[in-house]
């Protein structure tokens, strides 16, 4: 009986140390949803705006190229606006359900990791499309997007670390064959994080 009770007290405090060191409050609902998003940003920049690179230096065939890249710019923002928005609003409901905080030091600390590859990748996109090399920008996308998440892989679930290798992988192939590029970003962003999200609810 004794022993019984030593291994629910060891248990209890693994979880409690595990709950301490690593953010848990991951919602499927938000991979999925982060991912349709992704899509349907792919869509409308590949059917509204013609934005489908088929080399590293490309000229959009017609219209002004810098409205065009404003507008692509806008859409990004729009489409990560929209994920991160899903995502602190699904982990908030899953951390009060859960009878935690969302905001713990664990919680900076996760965000400090993710921060600095997606800052880097961010501005390096913006010189890429300053400089004429478009066809770069979404495997680049995927790449940096990739690297900060294997960075805050170690402070949350082991998936985490392998959707970020998926996100490596499919960047460094845009990166040899641009002319895929977009489908791979919609493949990177939209299709993993759904499969991911559906893993992860289920």
């Amino acid at each position: 009986m004794k022993e019984n009770n030593y291994i629910q007290d060891i248990t209890e405090i693994r979880s409690m140390m595990e709950r301490s060191s690593k953010f848990l409050s991951l919602s499927g609902w938000a991979g999925i949803l982060a991912g349709i998003y992704a899509m349907a940003g792919a869509l409308i920049a590949y059917k509204v705006f013609d934005f489908n690179p088929d080399k590293v230096v490309f000229n959009f065939a017609e219209g002004n190229t810098s409205a065009l890249y404003i507008n692509i710019i806008l859409l990004a923002t729009l489409v990560l606006f929209l994920a991160l928005g899903t995502a602190i609003y699904f982990s908030y409901k899953r951390s009060d359900k859960r009878g935690e905080k969302l905001w713990t030091p664990t919680t900076k600390r996760l965000l400090a990791n993710m921060a600095v590859p997606m800052a880097a990748g961010g501005i390096l996109i913006i010189i890429l499309m300053v400089n004429g090399l478009t066809g770069l920008v979404a495997p680049f996308s995927l790449l940096f997007y990739g690297i900060a998440l294997f960075n805050a892989s170690r402070l949350t679930i082991k998936e985490v670390e392998i959707l970020g290798y998926v996100q490596i992988l499919l960047g460094l192939a845009g990166s040899l064959f641009i002319e895929y590029g977009l489908l791979l970003w919609a493949l990177g962003f939209g299709v993993a994080h759904i499969v991911y999200g559906i893993y992860m609810y289920y």
